[in-house]
């Protein structure tokens, strides 16, 4: 029996498990849950997924998503415009 793990890692080191798959170069919430795009506004925080990385040990599959913060002004980029 095969376990399968997700593991989302902040930009300060912190990790925490999801249920769910990321993409490389994808938006995802402060959860790890993705942004449907267009963006309603720009005052969230939002991570985009830069690396991927997958371990296998005896029995368990961890793949292991890094985020990195995207900062306000590229944000602002996936915004419907008139919703600063």
């Amino acid at each position: 029996m095969t376990l399968y793990e997700n593991w989302i890692i902040y930009p300060d080191g912190e990790r925490q498990e999801i249920q769910h798959t990321l993409r490389i170069n994808g938006l995802v919430d402060i959860n790890g849950f993705p942004l449907p795009l267009p963006l309603s506004q720009v005052k969230i925080i939002a991570y985009r997924v830069f690396r991927m990385s997958t371990k296998e040990d005896r029995g368990v599959v961890a793949k292991f998503y890094y985020l990195e913060l995207v900062p306000m002004m590229e944000l602002m980029s996936y915004v419907k415009s008139g919703s600063f």
